[in-house]
């Protein structure tokens, strides 16, 4: 197993990242959201999906676990097509940190999604002022590491996944 160059990444950086995913987030969100009312509103006027009595779009879209598990996986989706491919996110990209193995690998599909889930909504990475690693939760679940990498190495441009 290979040691990277780089240190891993302490809590405040980490929770820079996040404030700026969360904005991504919220604009990814926004169009998934757009893009289930406009099927609903299809499928409406197609006859296909009628909307009950005093029951609008929006309305309807919220109490539907199909919806709900959509949302879900755009959120899920986002966060393991950044860690897979180059291993940042826009947040990450910014605050110059990448989500890899220890050997400097990126993580794999599998390690994405529990990392998602094991960062319990961020909270995780409060494991990291405890850590004397500087491994957050969803780090020691996943097996894998955050790192701060220098300026030149952050010019990263290649966002297929390493062979």
């Amino acid at each position: 197993m290979t040691k990277t160059p780089f240190p891993r990444a302490g809590f405040f950086v980490r929770i820079g990242a996040i404030v700026y995913d969360i904005l991504v987030i919220l604009a990814v969100a926004m169009f998934a959201v757009g893009l289930a009312l406009a099927v609903s509103v299809a499928l409406h006027n197609l006859g296909v999906w009628v909307l009950a009595a005093e029951q609008d779009h929006g309305g309807r879209l919220s109490t539907n676990w199909l919806y709900r598990l959509y949302l879900l996986t755009v959120i899920v989706g986002f966060y393991v097509m950044f860690w897979t491919r180059g291993g940042q996110t826009l947040g990450m990209k910014a605050w110059r940190l990448r989500v890899q193995n220890t050997n400097g690998q990126t993580i794999s599909k599998r390690q994405a999604v529990i990392r998602f889930f094991a960062s319990l909504l961020g909270l995780g990475n409060l494991w990291v002022l405890f850590s004397k690693q500087k491994l957050a939760l969803q780090d020691k679940a996943a097996h894998c590491e955050v790192v701060r990498l220098t300026p030149e190495a952050n010019q990263f441009k290649n966002w297929r996944k390493p062979s």
